[in-house]
């Protein structure tokens, strides 16, 4: 029955591990950066890498922030969870033991949401890259 917790906990981890990258729209240039699809993903590929190589250069990374914005996230689900389990501890005869679940189970809710999240590159690296390929005649539509 221990088995049952950590595999969740993987999948949910694991889940978030993906790499999100640009997605361009087929515009003329993109169609013209080669003859067959898998010329133009490499053309693009490189373009891809050269931008985010170029941002890097400038300071914005894609994981920029990330850890104080994990701790933020946790901090604020353990409050929200004490808050309510305390609530709940009161209508059941133990605040503080309610209290005191509730934090627990908000802590681990709140990693477990910046775990399943955690591959979403910072907002100024997205925009620096998006920024990059779109002088470079591409036209980003979003990242997945």
């Amino acid at each position: 029955m221990r088995r049952l917790p950590i595999g969740l906990t993987l999948v949910f981890l694991l889940g978030g591990c993906s790499a999100v990258q640009p997605v361009v729209y087929p515009n003329d240039f993109y169609l013209q950066s080669g003859q067959t699809d898998p010329e133009r993903k490499a053309a693009l590929d490189q373009a891809i890498a050269e931008c985010e190589g170029l941002a890097k250069q400038t300071g914005v990374t894609a994981d920029a922030g990330r850890s104080e914005q994990a701790a933020k996230t946790t901090g604020a689900y353990a409050a929200g969870g004490a808050a309510a389990g305390a609530v709940s501890g009161v209508i059941w005869g133990s605040p503080g033991l309610g209290a005191a679940s509730g934090a627990a189970s908000g802590a681990v809710w709140g990693l477990v949401s910046t775990a399943v999240n955690s591959n979403q590159p910072n907002p100024a690296f997205q925009n620096f890259v998006t920024q990059c390929l779109a002088q470079r005649g591409y036209q980003p539509v979003g990242w997945q």
